[in-house]
């Protein structure tokens, strides 16, 4: 049984979390995607599916730059800056997780000595149910 609550846990902590992380990297690909588009001289003339479509992921920045060929070294740029930028709000919180992790096993887990007369302890009192 500890096993299997072991393996639910560490399944649905990694899915939450991948969740967050998709999430961060997704919303930072958008924000950076519409700063850039705004910060363009001709943001005016872009149609908004052209601006929905560079605004919903990377590989729809791809699939724009098909259509529009003579402008795919600024859409690839663009693409790739937002997707760092998503990316990075990512990878900071997921080194935040990891400290945040890291000091509630050190502060609130049982040191080895103390774990170590825990076990004495639950194998007397199973001794003694037994016995």
């Amino acid at each position: 049984m500890a096993s299997g609550m072991a393996d639910l846990q560490r399944d649905l902590g990694g899915a939450l979390m991948q969740s967050i992380f998709g999430a961060l990297l997704a919303s930072g690909y958008a924000a950076a995607m519409a700063a850039a588009l705004a910060a363009s001289p001709n943001s005016a003339s872009v149609p908004s599916t052209v601006t929905n479509e560079l605004s919903m992921s990377y590989s729809g920045a791809k699939a724009v730059t098909q259509q529009y060929p003579q402008n795919a070294d600024q859409i690839t740029a663009a693409a790739k800056a937002s997707f760092l930028a998503g990316d990075s709000q990512a990878y900071l919180v997921g080194i935040i997780s990891v400290l945040i992790g890291a000091a509630l096993v050190f502060f609130l887990f049982p040191k080895r000595d103390d774990e170590r007369k825990m076990l004495v302890a639950y194998l007397a009192e199973d001794i003694q149910e037994q016995g």
